[in-house]
């Protein structure tokens, strides 16, 4: 939909209206960057006309100092040229565009100290940042994100939510991330089963709304069908009598003009997920003493102690890059570092790297891959754990290469269940999920009787999670004796829910791009 609208392809049938003088920017989940300039470099590309006028403006300078025909026609020319593109410049916001991008930057996440760096030496989720900020910069009069969290921390999230919620323009929003959804828009347009349903509410309220909506459609179905079935009966009874066959032929005409009502369709279709029971482990399960990590000469971790006991729920919090995910590694021993961790009596360990699908073969099939990671005694069960995933029927005959990504996170997410867990470590397993698979996941996580070690900046699927909160900062990490609404109250951040959304209705969501935050909602 979001492809529709930014004319990357048309539509099968129907039309795209848009105003000639509409200026959009698309945030897509794809992203090419040109080598050789640095971060500063590629996002002052938001602003191509400044830099046109601000360059012409040092030629124009240049010639007012190496020129001395001061009483000429040119030079005269030249002067008015000068003030004609500094009120241009000035229009332009030129004044103002390097103080808003290193503003912009900071609030993504990025130091000062990074800001020449080049931007090929950045991950493909620093690459996105980027690309936001200059989408940000470029104040188009529509924004279209797709999936504008992914690869962002929590602290990253919630000032890009401040900055939306302020945006003059149309926001329209393909997330899965339910809190960020609440407090950033008033429109809710869900696209399932190949319908839209729009309602003027943020996510939360338009769930609610939705239910009552079909209830009330239910309820009214099954009235209708009551009446039809009495006429229905009439009908037989009076064909019976040749004296009311005419009151017989009224009514199935009567009948005829009746507009059945229908119910919305519902996509109920999601994962089952329960995680195998395993042996009880000793008291402590992981014990981390001076734990060091570096990676040439910077460091990432440094003198970590931690001790991790059974049954314990534990959130790893943190910007991007400050070490979660090495720490994680590091308790599975995926490489060397200095100090120790060791782990406890009967622990099974269970991992789910951030981009574990990345570790399927995608050369073999769904069933392939689930029989030979298989043990024994639950091989006969694998293609029921399939199908609890979604996949059914002949889907599990397809080769892995033709998966989304999504379909690989659950199909590595029920290849998980094959072993024995005791000890479950999960970094962002919810990349890729829609919201009720990740609802279906976190009901699971809850459930699990082990000990959970989970990374993750979605602050709606880290409520009721965990009953510790480590952040990962400056090499070290801290413990906060809570959940994640606690951490982010000692932050100074608010705990924020839908009823944010009464403080935004003084947005105009009458027609569809009138200065509203749209949010279009897509389930799989």
């Amino acid at each position: 939909m979001l492809k529709i609208l930014a004319k990357d392809f048309a539509p099968d049938s129907g039309v795209i209206s848009q105003e000639k003088e509409v200026r959009m920017g698309f945030l897509r989940q794809d992203i090419d960057f040109e080598q050789g300039r640095t971060v500063l470099e590629e996002a002052y590309e938001a602003f191509t006309e400044i830099k046109i006028v601000e360059k012409k403006l040092a030629d124009i300078n240049h010639q007012l100092v190496t020129r001395t025909d001061y009483e000429s026609d040119e030079y005269s020319q030249i002067i008015e040229d000068l003030s004609d593109y500094t009120h241009r410049f000035d229009l332009l916001g030129g004044y103002n565009y390097v103080g808003d991008t290193e503003k912009i930057l900071l609030g993504l996440g990025f130091k000062r100290e990074v800001f020449d760096n080049q931007t090929e030496t950045f991950s493909g989720g620093w690459r996105m940042r980027i690309e936001l900020a200059k989408l940000l910069l470029q104040a188009n009069d529509v924004l279209l994100l797709d999936e504008p969290t992914n690869h962002l921390d929590i602290e990253s999230i919630i000032w890009l939510e401040s900055f939306l919620r302020n945006y003059p323009g149309v926001v329209v929003i393909v997330s899965h991330d339910k809190m960020f959804l609440d407090n950033v828009t008033n429109r809710t347009i869900e696209i399932s089963l190949g319908k839209a349903y729009d309602f003027n509410k943020p996510y939360s309220q338009y769930l609610e709304l939705r239910h009552e909506i079909r209830e009330k459609q239910l309820a009214t179905q099954k009235n209708q069908a009551k009446k039809i079935e009495e006429t229905e009966k009439l009908i037989e009874k009076f064909r019976a009598k040749a004296s009311k066959a005419s009151m017989a032929q009224s009514l199935i005409k009567k009948l005829d003009k009746v507009e059945r009502i229908e119910v919305d369709e519902d996509d109920n279709s999601v994962m089952n997920i329960t995680f195998p029971v395993s042996k009880e482990p000793g008291r402590v399960v992981v014990e981390a003493e001076n734990v060091t990590k570096s990676y040439g000469d910077k460091t990432i971790l440094k003198d970590i102690n931690l001790l991790v006991e059974r049954g314990s729920k534990i959130a790893f919090v943190g910007q991007n890059g400050q070490g979660k995910s090495t720490f994680i590694k590091a308790i599975v021993d995926e490489f060397e570092y200095q100090g120790s961790i060791k782990l406890g009596h009967n622990v099974q360990l269970g991992y789910f790297a951030q981009n574990q699908a990345e570790y399927l073969d995608g050369e073999i099939t769904l069933l392939q891959t689930m029989e030979d990671a298989a043990m024994d005694t639950n091989r006969m069960k694998v293609r029921d754990m399939l199908g609890s995933f979604l996949f059914r029927g002949d889907d599990v005959e397809k080769k892995v290469k033709v998966l989304s990504g999504g379909e690989r996170n659950r199909l590595a997410l029920c290849k998980l269940l094959l072993q024995p867990i005791n000890v479950l470590l999960m970094d962002e397993p919810t990349n890729h999920l829609d919201i009720k698979s990740k609802n279906v996941l976190k009901a699971a996580l809850q459930k699990f009787g082990g000990t959970l070690l989970l990374v993750s900046h979605d602050r709606d699927f880290l409520q009721g999670m965990s009953n510790l909160v480590y952040e990962f900062k400056d090499q070290k990490i801290k413990e906060y004796l809570g959940d994640i609404n606690y951490f982010l109250e000692q932050h100074g951040f608010f705990v924020c829910n839908y009823f944010l959304q009464m403080h935004l209705s003084f947005f105009d969501t009458d027609c569809f791009f009138s200065g509203s935050l749209v949010l279009i909602s897509v389930f799989f």
